[in-house]
């Protein structure tokens, strides 16, 4: 049976119904957790999904995706079950001003449940970017549909080195993570969403008084780098990352003053100490 999930023993499938056992329960966040053998992508999936479904919290998993997609429409792919690939559906009741923090959000708590379910040294680098040291570990991509925020990420598991798609990214297992074993890393990065999610909300999307920014920033790769943006319209900006605004934005002191930025690749100059 060379297409059962279980061929790959190194690899084991998640289970639906524990996993819906665990988080869908009277009073969660999470309303529903669906596991699918192989989609085109996670967050398409739940977009279409938006007019039909009145709450939030709906969760979707694919065991596969063939047509995943990062920031600027890049093409996101790797083995079957050797990763998390999930997105979830979420109506914050918030200014519309603040919600950019929330795929921030979404990136700090990921970051929380890996550093303690995993024992490592996970940071974050702006926008999306869960990292160690310089090596890519998972992204976030969030898209608004209507009144509503598609959430979606790709975290590394099990992938070998030779199966990382790109020199700068890693694995858990690659980084000889603590543990390797989907099902409670999925439970955990949800529990931690769950838990800054509510906080915030219930501060009116308010990043200090939730205590958002606080957190995000002593996690944070890339404010005190020095930093080279990549801007739309082939613009680069190149300068000190000095934090982040109200709004969410990067800010970047250059030569001409500060810049607050809502989107850009940034890369790391000189990768050092945070300050």
């Amino acid at each position: 049976m060379p297409d059962s999930p279980y061929a790959d023993l190194d690899r084991p499938p998640l289970s639906e119904t524990a996993l819906t056992r665990a988080l869908v329960r009277p009073g969660s966040l999470w309303s529903s957790v669906r596991v699918v053998e192989r989609t085109g992508s996670t967050n398409a999936d739940l977009a279409k999904t938006v007019r039909d479904t009145p709450g939030e919290g709906a969760v979707l998993v694919a065991e596969a995706q063939f047509a995943g997609r990062g920031r600027l429409g890049r093409p996101w792919s790797a083995p079957p079950r050797s990763g998390l690939t999930f997105s979830m559906l979420l109506r914050p009741e918030v200014p519309l001003a603040r919600q950019g923090w929330l795929a921030l959000l979404v990136g700090l708590a990921a970051a929380s449940a890996v550093r303690r379910i995993a024992e490592l040294d996970v940071r974050l680098k702006w926008p999306n970017d869960l990292m160690i040291g310089e090596r890519k570990l998972a992204g976030i991509l969030a898209e608004r549909v209507d009144r509503v925020v598609v959430i979606g990420m790709g975290l590394n598991v099990s992938l070998r080195r030779e199966e990382l798609p790109v020199e700068r990214a890693t694995s858990l297992a690659v980084e000889n993570a603590a543990c390797t074993d989907r099902d409670p890393l999925l439970r955990a990065i949800l529990r931690e969403v769950e838990s800054h999610y509510r906080d915030w909300v219930a501060a009116d999307g308010d990043p200090d008084a939730s205590g958002l920014r606080a957190a995000y920033l002593a996690w944070s790769a890339t404010v005190g780098q020095d930093v080279r943006v990549e801007l739309p319209g082939e613009r680069v900006l190149t300068g000190r990352a000095a934090g982040i605004d109200p709004a969410g934005h990067l800010i970047v002191r250059g030569e001409d003053g500060e810049h607050s930025l809502s989107a850009g690749d940034v890369v790391h100059v000189r990768p050092g100490p945070i300050t």
